[in-house]
């Protein structure tokens, strides 16, 4: 399948082969236990939605941390954006929560929240961001900053 170049050797024929050809070729060649879903997540408009809301309020500055956008107000943590972080299969904004709270959403809705990791502990909740409305996220963020910037006052 090689062309001549002269001198009796030959050189293999360059077949053009599309992206996804390759990446099917790969995902196929790995053991079905490494292969990560190949859906893209709308995360673009989802971070979106938070970072209007975010940067809307005072003293906010977004900053990447983990990898991923996070909101900070005078130098705290107020909102972390997780697009699907060590594929967990989320797309969600985590917050700080009231005691309590994080524990009657779960029950109310568990397919809009969840206990994330590592900070989940500390009362903070997992918001789906593909399952709560404008108002309930405006609300939550907004809430989860009010709960940081009294902190900081005590």
């Amino acid at each position: 399948m090689g062309s001549l170049t002269g001198r009796g050797r030959t050189r293999p024929a360059i077949i053009p082969i599309s992206t996804d050809a390759i990446l099917s070729a790969v995902v196929s060649a790995r053991p079905k236990s490494c292969v990560a879903p190949m859906t893209r997540k709308p995360f673009a408009r989802q971070l979106q939605r938070v970072r209007k809301i975010c940067l809307s309020l005072p003293d906010v500055t977004e900053n990447l941390s983990h990898g991923e956008p996070t909101f900070f107000v005078k130098q705290r943590v107020f909102a972390m954006f997780s697009n699907n972080h060590h594929n967990d299969g989320h797309v969600a904004v985590l917050l700080p929560a009231p005691p309590g709270l994080q524990e009657a959403l779960i029950e109310e809705a568990p397919d809009a929240y969840y206990r994330p990791p590592y900070v989940g502990g500390g009362g903070w909740i997992g918001v789906e961001l593909d399952q709560v409305s404008q108002e309930a996220l405006d609300g939550h963020i907004k809430e989860a900053w009010k709960l940081i910037v009294q902190k900081k006052k005590r």
